[in-house]
């Protein structure tokens, strides 16, 4: 007789084996104290964030979103909004509200309200949106981030238009970083392992007999739009501390390009394979950004053609694809069952 999987391995395994791999980088950082590696570190959390985020609701759901970087950028600017110095906002975002002009929060509130309002305004646009399936629903959500980067890209007097925006206070730490991180991965998991979760899943498996079995499968739908745009807000509130920095053409097509990418390679069914997709894209991006650099290798200075990297990320995400069309983790999730490691199927799981 096979003994059943405990509480704790059906739980809460595979999240905090996820946030072990995170609290590592966490460690190497805090080894290596060295600045650029800290944002080295600090980019692949931000990563780790969007890409969760984008696997709350396409993981669930399968309907691929183009649109969920337009989430990033709404929490972006809200925390920029909310953080930025009253006197720069004056000058050089004079169409705000009084009340926020007047207003400047600690980073920890801000990142929050970011999440909330890519989360209400997810809630609002969803409405609609979740009613489309398939193709249509992935080219509404391409055509809702479109909108958006037009918004913010003309909206000088609010947003800045195409300038940069500056000022906003600059977190170079890394565990506010670590704990997003981490908090985004523990609504993941307990997201999809809840009735709403459960349900979204068995509607992306069998349409039909969900919804003859009393599925609600627009609502579900909408749930998991706005949970996803909550967690894909506090990303771009994190991105904005990260570099202090933040103009509309930064969340728009190679961060969305960047993130799916992310997530296919990885395994979109799975919690684990969108953690280990940004841990593995990440190292690769990292290299060739030190090969568009240049390195020296024994006398030698090696270098490769800038924008080289987009190519080769498309190229791994191929091959990837054709060798494991459900990408490394092959949709499954990582769990402890005493050791080593076993990984459970995602449908398995739930």
């Amino acid at each position: 007789m096979t003994k059943r999987p405990s509480i704790f391995m059906r739980t809460l395994s595979t999240p905090l084996i996820l946030i072990l791999v995170l609290a590592f980088l966490l460690a190497l950082a805090a080894v290596v104290n060295s600045g650029p590696f800290n944002q080295v570190v600090i980019d692949a959390l931000v990563k780790v964030t969007l890409v969760v985020g984008l696997y709350v609701f396409i993981g669930n759901s399968g309907v691929i979103s183009f649109g969920h970087i337009g989430f990033t950028c709404l929490g972006a600017y809200a925390t920029a909004w909310l953080t930025i110095p009253p006197l720069m906002k004056k000058m050089a975002l004079p169409g705000l509200p009084d009340l926020i002009l007047e207003t400047k929060l600690p980073f920890g509130i801000a990142i929050i309200l970011g999440g909330l309002f890519a989360a209400l305004f997810a809630l609002l646009v969803g409405k609609i949106l979740m009613r489309l399936s398939g193709i249509a629903a992935s080219i509404a959500t391409f055509a809702m981030l479109a909108v958006i980067n037009t918004v913010y890209s003309n909206w000088e007097r609010v947003t800045g238009a195409t300038s940069s925006v500056v000022g906003i206070p600059i977190i170079r730490v890394v565990w506010p970083y670590f704990l997003v991180a981490s908090a985004a991965i523990l609504i993941a998991h307990f997201y999809s392992i809840s009735r709403s979760g459960l349900a979204l899943r068995a509607a992306r498996d069998e349409a039909i007999a969900a919804s003859a079995s009393g599925v609600d499968i627009g609502r579900e739908r909408l749930i998991a739009f706005v949970i996803s745009a909550f967690i894909a807000g506090l990303g771009g509130a994190l991105s904005a501390h990260s570099v202090g920095v933040v103009t509309p053409d930064t969340f728009y097509l190679n961060l969305t390009f960047i993130c799916l990418s992310m997530l296919v390679v990885g395994g979109m069914n799975s919690l684990s394979g969108a953690v280990m997709g940004v841990v593995i894209l990440s190292v690769i991006i990292q290299v060739l950004r030190q090969f568009e650099k240049g390195v020296d290798i024994g006398g030698t200075i090696l270098s490769i053609p800038n924008g080289l990297q987009e190519i080769t990320i498309g190229i791994v995400m191929v091959v990837i694809l054709i060798a494991r069309p459900s990408g490394l983790t092959r949709n499954t999730e990582i769990v402890w069952r005493g050791w080593p490691f076993k990984r459970v199927s995602a449908a398995a799981e739930s």
